[in-house]
């Protein structure tokens, strides 16, 4: 994967993209789906979804969001407390960072996302920001296809903003075989750390 190029105004701004209002996990039997809750959002989903939490970006709230030109008018807000509590899978890719495998663990990104509402037709694309300005796009099917992982914890700890925090969506290369042919540096180029938002763009 090439060397991420860092956007200048991304650490300076993530106390404000970090600072919006989350909700509780709604995977609990009765629980509102759309309910609020105190804890600062680290993961927001936006675009062609029917579930929202919360209302369109704020210029200066939302200065991250801002910054990086995310614009929505309803979008979904997660809190760590409300991912912990969805049904979690662990993986064990090889990371390019140390050639060694690791333990990734946290909720399956197709999950969450039909727990939104999110669109399934052929052509949605999912576009992905991270903290550093990094945006990789892949179709819906393939995000199935890779079985993404939105991972919140790394060999049992969680992961951290200024490693690879707060979120890290994620495949397991190394059982995917069109990707763990290839050589390790070039397996993960679609998989952000530092993932903060996610943009469902549906096809027209």
């Amino acid at each position: 994967m090439k060397k991420r190029q860092f956007i200048s105004t991304a650490a300076a701004s993530i106390a404000g993209a970090l600072g919006v209002s989350a909700l509780p996990a709604f995977a609990a039997a009765g629980a509102a789906p759309d309910a609020k809750a105190s804890g600062p959002a680290v993961l927001t989903i936006a675009g062609a979804i029917e579930r929202s939490n919360r209302g369109p970006t704020d210029a200066v709230i939302d200065q991250m969001l801002h910054k990086q030109n995310v614009q929505f008018k309803r979008a979904f807000a997660f809190d760590l407390a409300a991912l912990g509590k969805l049904p979690a899978v662990t993986i064990n890719p090889t990371l390019e960072y140390d050639g060694k495998p690791h333990q990734l663990r946290g909720p399956r990104l197709s999950a969450v996302l039909d727990m939104l509402g999110a669109s399934k037709a052929a052509d949605t694309q999912i576009v992905f920001h991270s903290v550093d300005g990094y945006m990789p796009q892949l179709s819906f099917a393939q995000l199935r296809k890779y079985d993404y992982v939105l991972a919140t914890q790394i060999d049992g700890m969680p992961l951290s903003i200024g490693g690879f925090g707060p979120i890290f969506a994620i495949y397991d290369a190394d059982r995917i075989p069109e990707l763990a042919q290839k050589p390790l540096a070039q397996r993960f180029a679609l998989c952000p750390w530092g993932l903060y938002c996610i943009e469902v763009v549906a096809g027209k």
